[in-house]
């Protein structure tokens, strides 16, 4: 075998531990599915059934194998678990002061008719109305790092049997993530947070968070109720920064300003927030509510809040990538959990690409290899995801047998379809 050939079978034999740690509980026709679909979609860098049949390569008619996958796909949603098990994987590489990024994003559908519970949704990218689906997603990444770690994707509609909410879907995913990590971690939303029923439960759950404020809210401070929008445009901010950026090529320069006051909210009077005011990165001041510790006099304090909440812009990077990298979006299958079920073995595949192999000490010579064939003209990018998934795609895709063949020796194909394999 040549070195590429080895380094395949290396990534085969990798990603078959994967899928039988996630998929431990199942039957063995689901765990062989949930094998040949974190292969296949990583094989042929789609999510659509004909190309994951085509990269796993059976001596039968495609049309059988895309059947098969289809009908085991349909019958099971296994969204729960698989969610379950990689925040119990990544749960240890969560900390006390770990951004938690929690976003609500969207698959638009804009050409289907039939797809099953297809919904009305908001195509975020062009901020109008469309057909689709709705996403719930949990990132984790530090403020010291570009790190970047999938926790919890699921699909949902709200024309769906079971649905409740999308209040109810958010608060899902917190509650199944914290289960693993306790009160580790802070969680960050943005205007979509801004809700009482989380202010609530991160409270009295005594969940640290920090959550972009809408500018239309009423705020209560030393007993006196401001519109928050009022109350920021007249609050004097002490504390002074100059942030470099650079647009279009050209050496930007911002200065702003901050500060934080104590508040409380009409539905929440039990309970003191900080509210933290950054003037100047727009035409109108950022708002963000936290229950962190702030300390007004000491500017690192206020600064750290803000921190916080732009580490969750990284995480929107990881959202990108599960969408770009597999083609999430041309999704087709023939029904609602049909659905659900690809969206979490992206979530799988993000987890396998980022930390199973990309931040293994025993695998590193697996994530070189990779990285080189990834094709990239200036070495290892800060977030690797995508190169990562492009060198599994070059090696994968290349290699002329799927998933069940993983052997020191690679075997020869038999000549005709009606001949067998003995091993």
């Amino acid at each position: 075998m040549d070195s590429n050939a080895k380094i395949t079978n290396k990534i085969k034999l990798q990603i078959s531990k994967f899928s039988g740690i996630i998929s431990k509980g199942f039957k063995k026709p689901k765990q062989r599915l949930i094998k040949e679909l974190i292969f296949g979609i990583q094989a042929s860098k789609d999510v659509k059934l004909s190309n994951i049949a085509r990269s796993l390569k059976e001596n039968i008619p495609l049309i059988k194998t895309e059947d098969r996958l289809s009908r085991n796909l349909d019958d099971i949603d296994f969204t729960e678990s698989i969610n379950d098990t990689i925040s119990r994987l990544a749960s240890n590489k969560i900390l006390k002061d770990t951004v938690l990024a929690l976003d609500p994003e969207e698959i638009v559908k804009p050409y289907a008719k039939k797809m099953e519970n297809l919904c009305e949704i908001r195509d975020g990218s062009k901020n109008e109305k469309a057909n689709g689906y709705w996403l719930c997603q949990v990132v984790d990444s530090k403020i010291t790092d570009n790190d970047a770690i999938p926790l919890y994707n699921v699909a949902y509609s709200q024309k769906a049997k079971d649905f409740k909410s999308a209040n109810a879907e958010i608060i899902k995913a917190i509650d199944t993530v914290s289960i693993h990590i306790e009160n580790r971690g802070i969680w960050t939303i943005d205007r979509g947070g801004d809700n009482v029923l989380f202010f609530r439960k991160f409270v009295t759950e005594n969940k640290k968070f920090v959550i972009l404020v809408k500018q239309n809210r009423n705020v209560i401070h030393k007993g006196k109720i401001f519109n928050i929008r009022t109350f920021a445009d007249k609050f004097e901010c002490k504390h002074k920064a100059k942030i470099t950026y650079f647009k279009e090529g050209n050496k930007k320069v911002k200065n702003i300003s901050y500060g934080s006051a104590v508040i409380k909210i009409n539905d929440l009077k039990d309970a003191e927030l900080n509210l933290v005011i950054i003037k100047g990165f727009g035409k109108v001041p950022m708002l963000l509510f936290t229950n962190k510790m702030v300390n007004n006099i000491v500017p690192e304090l206020v600064w750290k809040i803000v921190e916080i909440y732009l580490t969750r812009w990284k995480c929107e990077e990881v959202f990108r990538y599960t969408k770009q990298s597999y083609n999430l979006e041309d999704v087709r299958v023939r029904s609602y959990i049909g659905i659900r079920n690809i969206v979490v073995m992206v979530l799988a595949i993000a987890y396998f690409t980022s930390i199973y192999v990309g931040k293994n000490l025993k695998l590193k010579m697996i994530f070189e290899k990779i990285f080189f064939m990834s094709k990239r003209f200036f070495g290892i990018p800060t977030f690797y995801n995508y190169a990562m998934a492009d060198g599994i795609y070059n090696y994968l895709y290349s290699n002329k047998y799927g998933i069940e063949y993983i052997t020191k020796k690679t075997p020869e194909l038999p000549k005709s379809q009606l001949e067998l394999i003995f091993e």
